[in-house]
């Protein structure tokens, strides 16, 4: 616990270093100051689509912009042969990404539209998206070396995150829809402002809670083959 928690402080001492911080108070200004010209706006139905597009930043290019400094800096390397275990590594970045997030969205919500939502759901459903965007950021930056290399391909890999927002735009309803990873957190975001019949709030909790394991297991794997394997060292 002591050796993952040293690794989670770094993490947040990096990420401020580096002007994550200052990037994200940036953010939350802008998109407040555009968000507060809108009058009579449903929240509950804009803040889930909102949130999902925002914490892209936050969660994908942020994990990705870490590794990307620690393979620079030649400091993942470093990690590889100390005790610290890949599991303590990636949840150290997660919750140091929620961490952010959290603060960012909340402060953005309470600017915007003010107190007035359940902020377990909401909770909730901002850590669904860090948690899967940011072990997929790291799936796939753990095989590019700089951010000239990651930057370009990054579009495509990204390319499925707003399908869920076809329906937001009466583009296309249909069932299927409900397979998609970030379907879970949207629902979350969406009953912290309205209830949910009880099936749909289920779904939301249990699916948010699977992708998020499968994102843990890819993360991990990706470490292994493209962290470990590649710099040629075992690890108990």
């Amino acid at each position: 616990m002591k050796r993952f928690l040293i690794t989670l402080y770094w993490d947040i001492v990096r990420q401020y270093r580096n002007g994550f911080y200052f990037v994200s108070v940036f953010v939350a200004a802008l998109t407040a100051l555009v968000l507060r010209q809108f009058d009579a706006v449903d929240w509950s139905i804009w803040w889930p689509p909102i949130l999902l597009e925002n914490l892209v930043i936050n969660a994908f290019y942020f994990m990705a912009g870490i590794v990307l400094l620690e393979k620079g800096e030649g400091t993942l390397e470093a990690q590889i042969v100390t005790p610290l275990r890949d599991y303590e590594y990636l949840l150290a970045k997660v919750i140091s990404l929620f961490a952010l997030s959290a603060l960012e969205s909340l402060a953005l919500i309470l600017i915007v539209s003010g107190p007035a939502f359940n902020w377990l759901w909401m909770l909730l459903g901002i850590a669904g998206f860090v948690a899967m965007y940011a072990f997929y950021g790291f799936f796939v930056v753990s095989r590019y070396d700089s951010i000239t290399e990651f930057l370009l391909p990054s579009a495509l890999w990204t390319l499925g995150f707003s399908l869920p927002l076809l329906a937001y735009f009466d583009l296309w309803q249909h069932w299927s829809l409900f397979l998609h990873p970030l379907q879970a957190p949207l629902l979350l975001i969406h009953a912290a402002y309205a209830p949910l019949p009880a099936w749909q709030l289920a779904y939301a909790v249990v699916y948010t809670g699977v992708w998020v394991g499968i994102g843990y297991v890819i993360g991990q794997r990706a470490f292994y083959r493209f962290v470990i394997t590649k710099e040629g060292v075992g690890r108990q």
